[in-house]
């Protein structure tokens, strides 16, 4: 037992000082080019100015690498030099753009559409939409309708006329007559308003 102690003690200390070595060496070393020559420079200035100062070099320049030591301000590197998403298009930068581009078309869009009509927004009957599709035809059939009665009237008049040529003329139109014409010509009236209605009531 006393032997496999003394042997795994052994590979300890052995390991620890194999350890302790690669330690020192990679502090000696920066990680990559960049490191390397940045250290560099700051290190020939350091030890520049202190050997215009006749002073030891010091231990920070000498053992410590400047990964997360700032040899110049004595402490630890704060922040980025450079930021780690520059010359980068992130998730947020696109947000922001697009954000930016909705913002925009929807104020091209309200300076575009015209203020709101309230008169238009008032409730519509439930046939409102079969007589929007018959406003077309019955626009023809009006006029239509319209010629027939004047022509209707005409006719009566003109008989009229023929009969009381026939009779001398003495009394003009006969009584009859007089009041079927009145009443073709209110029945014409009656027609035109309710037609009015119905365009307002459509509206």
């Amino acid at each position: 037992m006393a032997s496999t102690h003394t042997s795994l003690d052994a590979a300890a200390t052995e390991r620890k000082a194999r350890l302790a070595k690669l330690k020192s060496l990679k502090r000696k070393q920066p990680d990559n080019a960049d490191d390397v020559d940045s250290n560099s420079t700051t290190n020939l200035e350091l030890r520049s100015t202190e050997a215009q100062s006749n002073e030891p070099p010091s231990v920070a320049t000498t053992y410590l690498s400047g990964r997360n030591y700032d040899p110049t301000t004595r402490g630890p590197k704060l922040g980025f030099e450079q930021a780690p998403t520059e010359n980068e298009e992130t998730l947020e930068d696109r947000a922001a753009q697009i954000s930016e581009e909705t913002s925009r078309k929807a104020a091209e869009e309200e300076k575009q559409d015209k203020p709101l009509d309230l008169f238009k927004l008032q409730p519509k009957k439930p046939n409102w939409d079969l007589k929007r599709d018959l406003a077309k035809k019955m626009e023809l059939l009006d006029t239509r309708t319209d010629n027939a009665i004047a022509r209707l009237v005409r006719e009566r008049i003109e008989g009229a006329r023929k009969k009381l040529d026939a009779q001398d003329g003495e009394l003009g139109m006969a009584g009859e007559e007089l009041v079927e014409g009145m009443h073709v010509r209110e029945r014409a009236e009656e027609e035109d308003a309710r037609r009015e209605r119905e365009d307002l009531d459509m509206v």
